[in-house]
Order: structure tokens, then C-alpha cells, then sequence
């Protein structure tokens, strides 16, 4: 298979495997550019455009959740419209704050070390909230108080800075906020749907004419988005069982040792 393909399937595969796990996906993007050696200007647009494919995969994996709050919607349910408000609420802090530093933040896409750092210190942190967060007061995403899901809107933008995670924050965000595990898990799920819809539409205004070049095109991005939704159709329900019985422990380990060895692989380069 031609390589420029295997490239495309390998992005695909990352971004699918990493979206919703806490473990930074577009951290492990920068890396695999700097480990595969590749142009990750060149590929930056595919990178973000991909990311359809994991958000088809949440509405996929959750249709009836989706249909059963639409339904709800026009019924004039009071559980819909807190379900809607609280995804709505927790958006705009990332809206608004994305649009503001979109420059400073396609700076520190760049930064490989930042990526590493931030690895590390996010597992650190993950195994730390683990510790101190015993109560689950809220077993539904409707349930959430609005200033609490204010609050987990302002913890998302902790993502902007690469290796983070979107959903490493706003998941260990909703947890101190007394959000129990799987709700916090699915909360994060939904929450990408808006987040990710919004920043790929920035791009693609922003720089939408590189699709049409001779390295990255429609082509391309077909592939990896079904890559990508595919891989993360598999990935979500594994991973939401396994936080339910196992808690986010092994994600933050494995964070600190690909945070450590991108540290020591960078410095030898």
C-alpha cells in the first residue's frame, strides 16, 4: 500500500483510539508527526477534520439516547430541556474562549515538549482527583446543577493546550464536581459533539482550501474519517466499561510513561 495511505490509516487509528479516552488525542497526533517524521503542517487540517468521524461514532453508539431527548424536546419534557441546556452552557466557555486564543493555541500545536509535559502532568493529576473524590452526587447528565456545568465548561478549555485531553478535563472536571463516574464519562461523549463540530468548522473556514492540495485531499480525509469512526465505535464502550469498574487509574499511568518516554526520545533526536 502506497505510504501517504498508511499514513492516512495510522491518523485515522490514533484519532480514533484517542478521542475519547484521556489521553489527548491531538497530543498523540503531534507526537506520531515527530516520531513518523512527517510535515504535520501539511496535515493539520486532516487532523482536525477527522475528528467527524468519532463525533458520528457518539451519535451512533447513542441514538436513542439522542432520539429519546429530541422526543422529550417536543414533548416539553423539564429532564430534555436540563439535558440540552446543560450541553449548551458547558459549550460556550470553549467557544468563546477557542475563538479568542485560536492563534496562540495553533502556536503550541508545534510544541512537542508541551505535549510531553502536559502528558505527565495530567496523569498525575488524574491519579491524585482519584483519590480524593469519594461521593457521586449526580447519576444523570440533566441531573448536573447548572453552576457546576458552567464550571466543567471552564475545565474543558484546560484541553487548549495540547496533551491535556478534552475529555482528561472534563471528565476528572465533572468528578470533583461530584459527577459519577459513567455520567461524567458520557457527559464528556456528548459534550465533544458541539466542541469538535465547532472547531472543525473554524478550520475548514480558516484554511478549508487545503483540502484541495496535492498531499491531503477528499480522498484522504474520506478514509481517515472512517478510520477513525470505526476505531472509535470499538473504543467508547470498552472504555466506559472499563471506567466503571476500574476507574481512570491505568489511563493516567499510561499518560506519565508516554509523557516520560516522548521526553527522553525527543531529547535523543
Amino acid at each position: 500500500m502506497d505510504l501517504h495511505y498508511l499514513t492516512v490509516i495510522l491518523l485515522g487509528i490514533v484519532e480514533g483510539l484517542t478521542e475519547f479516552l484521556p489521553v489527548s488525542s491531538t497530543g498523540h497526533l503531534i507526537l506520531a508527526s515527530e516520531l513518523l517524521g512527517y510535515d504535520a503542517a501539511t496535515w493539520a487540517m486532516f487532523n482536525v477534520v477527522i475528528q467527524l468521524g468519532a463525533i458520528l461514532a457518539v451519535v451512533v453508539l447513542y441514538w436513542r439516547t439522542f432520539w429519546a431527548v429530541g422526543m422529550g424536546l417536543l414533548r416539553g419534557e423539564a429532564v430534555s430541556w436540563r439535558f440540552l441546556r446543560n450541553l449548551v452552557v458547558a459549550f460556550i466557555p470553549a467557544a468563546v474562549i477557542g475563538l479568542a486564543l485560536h492563534d496562540y493555541i495553533e502556536i503550541l500545536l508545534g510544541e512537542p515538549q508541551v505535549v510531553a509535559w502536559a502528558l505527565i502532568v495530567g496523569g498525575i493529576a488524574i491519579l491524585a482527583i482519584e483519590r480524593m473524590v469519594k461521593q457521586d452526587l449526580f447519576h444523570g447528565i440533566a441531573d448536573i446543577p447548572l453552576v457546576r456545568v458552567i464550571a466543567i465548561g471552564f475545565i474543558q478549555c484546560l484541553a487548549m493546550v495540547p496533551g491535556v485531553s478534552r475529555s482528561g478535563a472534563t471528565i476528572m472536571g465533572a468528578l470533583t464536581l461530584g459527577v459519577e463516574r459513567r455520567t461524567a464519562a458520557e457527559f464528556s461523549f456528548f459534550l465533544a459533539i458541539p466542541t469538535m463540530l465547532g472547531a472543525t468548522t473554524l478550520e475548514l473556514l480558516k484554511k478549508g482550501d487545503q483540502i484541495t492540495s496535492a498531499t491531503v485531499g477528499w480522498d484522504s480525509i474520506a478514509l481517515g474519517l472512517l478510520v477513525s469512526f470505526i476505531v472509535a465505535l470499538l473504543v467508547i464502550k470498552w472504555f466506559v466499561g472499563l471506567v466503571s469498574k476500574h476507574g481512570f487509574a491505568p489511563f493516567a499511568w499510561y499518560r506519565i510513561v508516554a509523557g516520560v518516554s516522548a521526553l527522553i526520545w525527543l531529547a535523543m533526536r
